[in-house]
């Protein structure tokens, strides 16, 4: 519904301007954009981050849950990343399953118990069953689509010899038109947030996990700073949860609605009442852990 919201929105841009040639060349050069961007998006957003690629024997640990939770989504195994950054957060990438990468920070390894990095690292996989970079992609080429037939709108006046266009329209158009994308775009986003939520619980069998993980990070990532998204605000959509404050602007829902959705999905599932207790929080993924460790050993650093 979201997405025949937004074609909608382009058509009548279109339609009001009364350029049908111009709308064409938009979503023409959109769509080139945005191909060339998919096709490339992992490389470009693991390179923005300086994210290292480990395996087996550079992160046993960290490689190995991964390994584990693609084989339960039944999923082909990610590359797995590493980003030397206190922020806390994680994303994955890829234009399909089979060329996903997924990647978390050593400020989230560090500060997460194995349940919760285990609840983080599922829903960043349900991100890639889901194909939500293909969903993406297809928002944000219609959404630029418009943004172009907006901006070069008073240059395509062709409605007006068929009695379609004025003036007050026209401009009213132009200015509303990239704004109400703008909100469907971030609508749609939402939506996929609390898709991978669902997904991710069902991949970790522990949706208790993931939200209590949601709660420790959450306010770290607004606290901490991320340089990433300070030189490129529009990477801040990728993250678990956002790395700023703004319900009604924001690509993410509000993070206590997402814990109090994931609290009901563990009803439903008959999932363990209660989070792993501070002592096994502060375990590391081998159980052999010694338990005056204060720091997750999925940190490869070994901080």
């Amino acid at each position: 519904m979201l997405l025949a919201a937004l074609t909608a929105l382009f058509m009548a841009l279109g339609y009001t301007l009364g350029g049908s040639g111009g709308a064409v060349i938009a979503l023409l050069v959109a769509a080139g954009m945005n191909l060339f961007t998919f096709w490339n998006a992992d490389r470009i957003v693991l390179s923005m981050h300086n994210a290292r690629e480990v395996d087996a024997a550079s992160a046993p640990d960290f490689y190995a849950l991964v390994q584990e939770l693609a084989q339960r989504a039944g999923l082909p195994m990610p590359r797995v990343y590493v980003i030397d950054q206190d922020a806390p957060n994680a994303f994955a990438t890829g234009r399909n399953p089979q060329n996903a990468a997924v990647a978390a920070t050593t400020g989230l390894l560090s500060m997460l118990s194995r349940e919760e990095v285990a609840g983080v690292m599922a829903h960043e996989l349900g991100h890639v069953k889901n194909r939500d970079t293909l969903i993406m992609t297809m928002v944000a080429t219609v959404a630029g689509a418009i943004s172009m037939l907006a901006n070069f709108g008073l240059f395509f006046r062709g409605g007006e010899r068929e009695g379609h266009g004025n003036m007050a329209a026209s401009l009213l158009a132009v200015f509303v038109a990239p704004f109400a994308a703008m909100i469907v775009q971030m609508a749609i986003s939402r939506t996929r947030e609390y898709g991978a939520d669902r997904a991710g619980a069902e991949i970790s069998g522990n949706p208790r996990a993931l939200a209590s993980a949601l709660a420790k990070i959450s306010g770290a990532a607004q606290a901490i700073p991320n340089p990433v998204v300070e030189r490129n605000p529009a990477t801040a959509q990728l993250y678990i949860v956002p790395t700023h404050v703004s319900e009604l602007f924001s690509t993410h829902p509000a993070t206590e609605k997402r814990i109090a959705a994931l609290q009901d999905i563990a009803a439903d599932m008959g999932a363990p009442a209660a989070p792993p207790t501070a002592m096994q929080r502060t375990s590391a993924l081998s159980p052999a852990a010694p338990a005056r460790r204060s720091r997750s050993a999925l940190d490869p650093n070994g901080r």
